[in-house]
């Protein structure tokens, strides 16, 4: 018998819109060489820098900062439009906001604002990092972003609400890719096309995959999943990274 292969470190987000991945990895022979584990968008984008892990659904705003990147599927957590869990909440119109709370759990959607504010909204407030407890420092004239499941519950609670990919669409006419399957060194092919498979199963068994991971409000998740979540990394994806990525490279 060949000695044991030392499993593949992945780090996946934890949040709702990444539940098909998660699903289809657990039910798929590649989980045996896997050693998966459930992050922020943050905390996954610093192991993958860290070489903590070797693979990640990263965040792409991370991307030019590792000193070796690879796509390695074509899934990712993309929007064509309106993602609904990457908002900026304010109590005032924008040209009233004074300063932006910046999520401690985002990397892309916290360049992705502050690319927004100044090539579209044309306003240039003061930025801030967030601590544990930052959306109950949202009002008057601090606006705040917010991502991940917890932005369900505040769409209804502030009068103003923009949705990042709804405004990056506005801005580019593209579809906007939040984090896609990045490792930090060659991987084996087989392995490859085996993670890829898992990912496919899990897309393709997206209700399953809420009514085995998701608490709490089942039917938003089935229809965030099925009809809001782009998870195709295509020809129009790729683009809008290109620039997203030539417009951080120029901007901040």
């Amino acid at each position: 018998m060949g000695q044991e292969t030392e499993k593949i470190k992945v780090s996946a987000v934890s949040y709702a819109n990444s539940y098909p991945f998660i699903f289809g990895l657990k039910n798929h022979a590649v989980f045996d060489q896997i050693d998966l584990q459930l992050d922020t968008p943050a905390d996954c984008a610093n192991k993958l820098l860290s070489g903590e892990v070797d693979l990640g659904l990263v965040p792409v705003a991370i991307i030019p900062q590792l000193a070796e990147s690879h796509i390695i599927t074509d899934c990712c957590i993309g929007a064509d439009g309106a993602v609904e869990t990457v908002c900026l909440f304010s109590e005032v119109p924008l040209d009233e906001i004074e300063e932006v709370i910046l999520d401690y759990q985002s990397r892309t959607s916290v360049q992705l604002v502050q690319l927004l504010a100044e090539k579209h909204w044309k306003i240039a407030p003061k930025w801030k990092q967030a601590d544990d407890n930052f959306i109950q420092d949202i009002k008057g004239k601090t606006a705040g972003v917010v991502i991940g499941d917890r932005a369900f519950p505040l769409r209804d609670k502030f009068s103003i609400v923009k949705d990042l990919a709804e405004e990056w669409k506005s801005l580019t006419g593209l579809p906007f890719v939040f984090a896609c399957w990045v490792s930090n060194k060659p991987l084996n092919a087989v392995f490859v096309s085996e993670f890829q498979e898992a990912l496919n199963f899990g897309l393709n068994n997206k209700k399953e995959s809420i009514a085995f991971l998701a608490n709490g409000d089942k039917e938003t998740l089935e229809r965030y999943v099925e009809k809001v979540i782009s998870y195709k990394l295509d020809d129009k994806k790729r683009q809008a990274m290109k620039l997203f990525h030539d417009w951080l490279s120029k901007s901040l």
